[in-house]
């Protein structure tokens, strides 16, 4: 029976997140792109670009808190995963933010009018929503 849940959860998880993978525009830095895809049962973001990155293309994540990893380059670098909680949402995860180096709680809703919002929360009630819409 728990084999059976688990497939269901799975299986109900896959057209989700399926909605929710590609290019989507944030409003960070004058618009920057993050490439959304499946990673096993969650969801992974990865910054694909942003004025700064074409401007300084070996830009490295030197706000990270943690020193052995800021000569990591921005591009590609890994900002978010998300398990599926419902139709639509994902959360259960992170969001990691190299403009300060912070690594937030983080959720994320497919809207119907196409837009994701995306939460980041240090703890309830100190939380930062921005609305990311499918880059072009």
């Amino acid at each position: 029976m728990m084999l059976t849940l688990a497939a269901a959860l799975l299986a109900g998880a896959a057209p989700a997140a399926a909605g929710v993978t590609g290019l989507w525009k944030t409003p960070v830095d004058g618009g920057s792109t993050v490439r959304i895809e499946t990673c096993g049962e969650a969801i992974c973001g990865r910054a694909v670009s942003s004025p700064r990155l074409i401007a300084f293309p070996d830009q490295k994540d030197v706000f990270n808190r943690d020193p052995a990893l800021r000569g990591r380059p921005i591009k590609s670098l890994l900002l978010l995963k998300l398990r599926p909680i419902g139709p639509s949402r994902w959360g259960d995860g992170w969001v990691y933010d190299p403009r300060n180096g912070g690594t937030y709680k983080g959720t994320a809703e497919l809207k119907s009018d196409g837009r994701l919002l995306l939460q980041g929360c240090i703890v309830a009630p100190f939380c930062r929503t921005q609305a990311w819409t499918r880059a072009k």
